[in-house]
């Protein structure tokens, strides 16, 4: 019987209790068989519902600009010191003996930070033990993956306990420094005082809104943005007295940066560098990544999945002119967050001309019940079967009917997926797919240049 077939069946048997103990017991020998990497590597954790992939790679590329060697694990990519690749795992936190192995592997090609992108699933299964972090972050709060926790609480809770590991593990001294623990927390998150509440050497955060909501926990003064100024070109603010210039643009986007900002700043890195360092980033590929092959309307791939995240993509992409927006999306499968399918149609119905659903990650749910789910909640909302909402089971024929739709001006969204190369199908098969290269392919048939 394949491996794929097993797990579910040993879940179906096997009480959860007994699994969680497997788990736990299954990272502390991860951890020991690969020699304890991380107590070699300055480690910093970033969690939350939304922007930890950004957030993630932000932070690696600020401190490469200081001179650093860092390597990284995330949804979207891993990274070794030079060495960089795209995640095709179609997990956020891998298994322990992976997530180790890389650690050990940072080690060996000399990197001194550690950036792990760490899911509540992943704390859930114990996948963040054996791991000794030295900085928590926090991006932001919102449902998501509740019915995989049995609820917000739980949800919360599990993010809460990273944070409470953090004071547990030794603290650490490398090249003869001693590491202070430290949390960082986005404060303008009404969870903000939550995350705050648990010990650490150094408590901080950042914010744009010149928050005054007092903060007993801060320990160390936060970083803040003034006069932010949104475009549909760039951002421009004010740190530090200094003038800071953003490549990326909108809000969102713009929380990933002041979050790497603060852990940029408290691993020593001053204003003027990190101005340099800031000034010098790109967007992330597949986050609100523009795919222009000279047709005369605007092409947007991004990973947005969940309704917190699309809601913050349409803020992005108020700042860009555009008439229309036709919008290609779908939902995953797997059970994850059902109930999820009907506000990401009632969202498309809502901010969208034009609503294309179609097939997403699938795994072994029907794909076309998924796109029923999504299309008749969009159907509530006003729009109609074959003239502002569409039904596609195939994707590259919905990108490919969204783009001969399209006109001069127009904007075409697609969502779901971002940069991942594959989707997930029945049988916990992963098939190649990637929502940019299908895009390319179609726009260079009608209008690249021959």
């Amino acid at each position: 019987m394949p491996e794929r077939m097993i797990k579910p069946f040993l879940r179906k048997i096997i009480p959860e209790p007994l699994i969680s103990v497997y788990h736990l017991i299954l990272a502390h020998v991860a951890a020991f068989y690969y020699g304890y990497p991380s107590q070699q590597l300055i480690v910093i954790g970033v969690t939350g519902t939304n922007g930890k992939s950004t957030t993630v790679q932000f932070i690696g590329r600020l401190l490469e600009h200081a001179g650093e060697r860092v390597g990284w694990t995330s949804t979207a990519s891993f990274k070794v010191a030079d060495h960089e690749w795209v995640n095709d795992k179609k997990m956020t936190m891998l298994g322990r003996f992976q997530t180790q192995k890389l650690l050990h592997q940072m080690v060996k090609s000399g990197c001194r930070y550690a950036i792990v992108e760490t899911s509540s699933q992943g704390i859930a299964q114990f996948r963040h033990v054996g791991i000794n972090y030295d900085i928590a972050v926090f991006t932001n709060l919102t449902p998501e993956h509740i019915e995989a926790h049995g609820g917000f609480e739980n949800y919360k809770a599990a993010k809460g306990a990273f944070f409470a590991s953090l004071k547990k593990g030794l603290r650490k001294k490398i090249d003869r420094k001693e590491i202070d623990k430290t949390i960082i927390v986005n404060l303008d998150d009404l969870h903000a005082e939550y995350f705050l509440s648990f010990g650490a050497d150094r408590s901080t955060g950042f914010s744009m809104r010149n928050t005054q909501r007092p903060f007993a926990r801060l320990n160390t003064a936060p970083v803040i943005a003034t006069e932010v100024q949104f475009s549909g070109t760039c951002t421009l603010f004010t740190y530090d007295d200094l003038l800071f210039h953003f490549k990326p643009i909108g809000p969102f986007y713009f929380y990933n940066l002041l979050a790497a900002m603060t852990v940029a700043r408290e691993l020593g890195v001053g204003s003027q560098a990190l101005r340099a360092a800031v000034e010098s980033l790109e967007p992330v590929p597949g986050r609100l990544e523009n795919i222009d092959e000279g047709q005369p309307f605007t092409v947007i791939v991004d990973y947005a999945y969940e309704p917190a995240a699309l809601l913050a993509l349409y803020q992005a992409i108020a700042l860009i002119n555009h008439e229309r927006i036709i919008h290609i999306l779908g939902s995953a499968g797997g059970g994850r967050d059902v109930a999820r399918r009907q506000v990401l149609g009632r969202m498309a119905a809502q901010n969208d001309d034009i609503v294309i659903v179609t097939n997403e990650d699938p795994y072994d749910e029907s794909p076309m019940q998924i796109i029923t789910d999504v299309a008749d909640a969009a159907q509530q909302e006003g729009k109609k079967d074959e003239t502002d909402l569409f039904r596609i089971l195939d994707r590259e024929k919905a990108i490919e009917y969204a783009i001969a739709l399209a006109q001069p001006k127009d904007l075409i969204l697609i969502t779901g997926k971002g940069s991942e190369p594959v989707m997930a199908v029945a049988q916990g098969k992963k098939i190649p797919w990637d929502d940019r290269l299908v895009a390319r392919k179609i726009l260079k048939k009608q209008y690249g240049s021959t």
